[in-house]
């Protein structure tokens, strides 16, 4: 009888252990920060949470939109209310997987797997007077670029049309 109840607490536990992990898709703004972080760290680096706590704040410092806000969440920017850096540099310093990684952070802060990348829009197979105003704006905020005197939608289809074979070439959108 002793064993069997065992069994079942064995059994709950991994029960509870499948509905805790990330499922696909669960997270991606942190499993790709975590991972485009990691691969920006020295070996001397990765092996001292302080220090990778300095480098994240600094790798911070470069990013924008949801990665900002990802940023923000853990207390990598100036201007971020709450910091809980220790709980992403002690398991990068231990060589954890970012999805364990994130499914640690989820648990101190569940914004964070709240987090989505944009669609992305592909300008080879999309009519520009089709999309709304604001996905023309992110097209122009994705390139760095500004649409001085847009008012209209036409203005900005017109400056996206302008800038396009800047940047076709690049593999942002």
């Amino acid at each position: 009888m002793y064993k069997l109840k065992i069994i079942y607490l064995l059994f709950l536990a991994a029960i509870l252990q499948l509905s805790i992990a990330l499922k696909e898709g669960e997270c991606e703004v942190c499993i790709k920060t975590v991972e485009k972080f990691a691969a920006t760290l020295t070996d001397n680096v990765k092996k001292d949470p302080k220090l990778i706590e300095a480098e994240f704040k600094k790798y911070c410092k470069g990013t924008k939109n949801k990665e900002n806000r990802f940023c923000y969440y853990l207390g990598g920017l100036e201007e971020s209310a709450t910091g809980i850096l220790g709980e992403l540099s002690k398991p990068l310093s231990w060589s954890m997987p970012a999805d364990k990684i994130c499914e640690k952070l989820r648990k101190k802060d569940a914004q964070i797997c709240d987090l989505r990348f944009d669609k992305q829009i592909d300008l080879n197979n999309v009519d520009l007077k089709k999309l709304k105003v604001r996905d023309l704006k992110k097209i122009l905020n994705d390139w760095d670029e500004v649409c001085d005197g847009c008012i209209e939608k036409t203005d900005f289809i017109k400056r996206i049309e302008e800038l396009k074979p800047k940047y076709m070439g690049r593999s942002d959108l």
